[in-house]
């Protein structure tokens, strides 16, 4: 397996991870109980558990958008140092974002967004590029 899909993958579980902490808040603002209900009652995290909640949304549309251009890359060989460099600096940026999020660092956490996205936007230039 080539370290682009190792990423792939790393960044899987850490957005797992990111759920899991999530839940975690949730289930002690709201309780066990409510997060089992049907939830037709709506209730508002509030402090590192609702930034949690909203980095973890960016967080699933970070990995949509950074996977096909991953196994776009695999199916095509593309892979090269220059994508190799474009994956961890996505994932560097991407796991710094979240504490960053978490702890209200918000120039610092727009930052490494645009790094983990202008990562992203390089590896599909290079999948099209690719042969």
């Amino acid at each position: 397996m080539s370290s682009e899909l190792n990423i792939l993958a790393l960044y899987g579980l850490y957005t797992a991870l990111i759920l899991i902490l999530k839940v975690t808040g949730a289930t002690g603002q709201l309780g066990m109980g409510y997060l089992m209900s049907a939830r037709d009652e709506a209730r508002t995290l509030t402090g590192i558990t609702a930034r949690l909640d909203r980095a973890l949304s960016n967080s699933i549309t970070a990995m949509a958008l950074f996977a096909p251009s991953i196994l776009i890359l695999a199916l095509k060989d593309g892979f090269s140092g220059a994508t190799l460099t474009a994956a961890q600096a996505f994932l560097i940026a991407r796991v710094l974002y979240v504490p960053s999020y978490g702890l209200g660092i918000t120039g610092i956490r727009t930052l490494l967004w645009l790094i983990g996205f202008a990562a992203t936007v390089i590896l599909y230039i290079i999948a099209l590029m690719a042969a």
